[in-house]
């Protein structure tokens, strides 16, 4: 019983992970976009799929946990 809460707790934990790889990367483009506003379009097209990507991990974690 224990050691299932712990992987719980370790499942939920990607959604960290996530959280703070979707703001490193979001404040990376606010640079970007100050240093090259033409290129906002691009920046953030970039920026929406990795945070997509970086999302979708943490709702694995999401799923993993609760089918714990």
């Amino acid at each position: 019983m224990e050691l299932a809460v712990i992987a719980k707790a370790i499942a939920v934990f990607t959604g960290v992970g996530a959280g703070i790889g979707i703001g490193i990367a979001t404040g990376k483009a606010v640079e970007a976009v100050s240093r090259q506003p033409e290129a906002s379009g691009k920046i953030q097209t970039v920026l929406l799929l990795g945070a997509a990507l970086a999302e979708a991990t943490a709702i694995y974690g999401l799923v993993i946990a609760l089918m714990l």
